[in-house]
């Protein structure tokens, strides 16, 4: 068979591997994602594969391995996705030295156990009105995750550099979180980064709809006043949106897309 067969991959992470921005009624936390579709297509390689999803919205980086590493490790997966520190990067303040070192850290147990371990760059939103003033950080945080993934041998999987996502059909209603076409689309990446081949389309969007100054104008009040201002005070009264959210596949089992 061409291509690498993994038999048990554990996904770590926040919203972004949760699957938030990608409904699914059906599934645990009515979400699907990139991760189940990565793990869907894995799961078509072999009989004995198994999959689990630790992510958990809202989490900041020492959360995430605090939480998930040790569990992750436990289970004995030969695949580890991690994608962590976005939260981190829209805080106020933060040591970007000191997050990246632990998860420097948290590459080398996992890499050391004998997993193929991918991790992410973070978006480049210098396109986005708002998001854009995180640029100049991000990009030092990208820098230094590249220097870890090289470290380890880790797969990396360069968001940064990723053409297409400023499309905003790519995103869901809040701006933050990728839509299903977005899932989709980065399930494509993760799958060609780790070289298994697969049968899953890149979403074709068409042509991107035109839309007046004043339609624009009511699509950018709603998201203030139903997204940023909510998340502004969730952020002054050190409450998370993952609060009361548990992990949506705790320990390894069997998926298909027909789940």
């Amino acid at each position: 068979m061409i291509g690498p067969v993994f038999h048990r991959y554990v996904a770590l992470g926040d919203s972004f591997t949760e699957g938030l921005g990608d409904p699914a009624p059906s599934r645990p936390n009515q979400l699907r994602g990139w991760a189940d579709r990565v793990a869907e297509q894995l799961a078509t390689r072999t009989d004995d594969f198994a999959y689990a999803n630790l992510a958990v919205r809202g989490k900041l980086l020492g959360q995430i391995l605090g939480d998930q590493l040790d569990a992750a490790l436990a289970m004995s997966p030969d695949l580890v996705t991690v994608y962590a520190g976005g939260n981190d990067l829209m805080r106020p303040s933060v040591d970007i030295d000191a997050l990246v070192a632990r998860y420097d850290e948290a590459v080398g147990k996992l890499t050391a156990a004998g997993a193929t371990v991918a991790i992410w760059t973070a978006y480049d939103a210098g396109w986005d009105a708002v998001f854009k003033v995180l640029r100049g950080r991000t990009a030092i945080y990208n820098e230094l995750v590249r220097e870890v993934a090289e470290r380890h041998g880790a797969t990396l999987v360069d968001f940064w550099r990723f053409e297409g996502y400023d499309d905003d059909r790519m995103w869901d209603w809040d701006r933050l979180h990728m839509s299903s076409a977005g899932h989709q689309r980065m399930a494509v990446e993760v799958l060609d980064a780790l070289g298994v081949p697969h049968e899953l389309p890149s979403p074709d969007l068409g042509p991107r709809p035109g839309r007046s100054r004043d339609e624009q104008k009511k699509i950018n009040a709603t998201w203030r006043r139903e997204f940023l201002l909510p998340w502004f005070g969730r952020r002054l009264t050190g409450r998370s949106s993952g609060d009361d959210v548990t992990a949506r596949r705790p320990v390894l089992a069997g998926i298909s897309a027909a789940d």
